[in-house]
């Protein structure tokens, strides 16, 4: 069947390699983050609803299953937004455990929703959740989140504090770091006090390695995000590589439907691709170059490494 809602797997450097379910279906988000991977937000919402019933990705979920595929290191909740402003979250987390009952649950989230005690209850249902908290100082947080209009660091960070306090998972809290917008040395120490406060199970300072929303956005450079990691304590995030994979099972028409569905969501290189699919990179270049051919997915080079994302990925000036 074609796949709407689950897409992948991807790699990921905290999860390994991830099925992903999308709970938006398009770029609904409480955030319009300049770096954002998936494309600039369409939707600036802080509103709850289904957005993407959970019999609709469930039932996908099943399907693939059913396709007897390799079984991912995780399913996680995500997608082209911020999966909280799902009403159906629970219902989703739940059934995702009832057909991967040896899997981990994850969910990535902004936090935005965690000031919320109902949204708090149900990320409790997961067994890592993976937030985002890239500055504390308040106009370094407006410039490079972009929130809905009444969302501050502030309220976030103590969301943040209360979950850790209600939950007996896995955090996995992630800050990224853009050049001279949140590399500031006010924000590290504020972000160092509030990482003791969290004591999260990991964390990991990154930068961009993917094209963001925002052209002229730009990585900080090994030394800055060195003294970060070493400051915060954060682990050196996996890469992901695993050397050049085995051809998997998938047919070509297969690998073009899950190639096109991955790159909706996450612009990725061909290597990278081929590693989550656990396909041939010689596979998988032939299933980008025949979506390049129809117009369905786009290339974009950038710091030297060509990636490939889909046609509908909204970029800024």
């Amino acid at each position: 069947m074609a796949y709407r809602y689950v897409f992948g797997p991807v790699m990921s450097g905290r999860l390994g390699r991830s099925l992903g379910l999308d709970l938006l279906g398009g770029h609904i988000c409480s955030m319009d983050c300049v770096y954002c991977e998936v494309g600039a937000t369409r939707n600036l919402t802080l509103e709850r609803r289904p957005y993407v019933s959970a019999a609709a990705i469930l039932k996908e979920l099943a399907a693939w299953k059913a396709e007897g595929l390799d079984t991912p290191d995780a399913v996680t909740l995500g997608g082209l937004g911020e999966p909280t402003l799902n009403s159906d979250m629970a219902e989703i987390i739940a059934g995702a455990r009832a057909l991967f009952p040896d899997t981990v649950i994850a969910v990535l989230t902004n936090a935005t929703l965690m000031t919320d005690p109902q949204v708090r209850r149900e990320l409790a249902l997961a067994d890592a959740v993976l937030p985002s908290m890239d500055s504390l100082v308040e106009a370094e947080f407006a410039a490079i989140n972009r929130p809905c209009p009444g969302v501050t660091p502030q309220g976030v960070a103590q969301g943040l504090l209360a979950f850790r306090q209600e939950f007996t998972g896995k955090i996995f809290l992630e800050i990224l770091l853009a050049k001279g917008i949140n590399d500031s040395d006010e924000n590290l120490g504020r972000l160092k006090t509030f990482c003791q406060q969290l004591a999260p199970d990991r964390v990991d300072v990154v930068t961009m390695t993917r094209p963001g929303t925002v052209k002229g956005t730009h990585p900080v450079d090994g030394a800055v995000l060195s003294r970060w990691r070493k400051a915060l304590g954060a682990g050196k995030a996996r890469t992901g590589e695993r050397g050049e994979p085995e051809a998997g099972t998938l047919d070509e028409a297969r690998t073009i439907e899950f190639v096109q569905a991955s790159l909706a969501r996450r612009p990725q290189t061909v290597l990278q691709l081929a590693q989550a699919l656990g396909a041939s990179p010689h596979t998988v270049r032939a299933a980008v170059e025949a979506l390049e051919r129809t117009g369905g997915i786009v290339a974009r080079t950038d710091r030297g490494e060509t990636y490939y994302h889909g046609s509908g990925h909204i970029l800024e000036a």
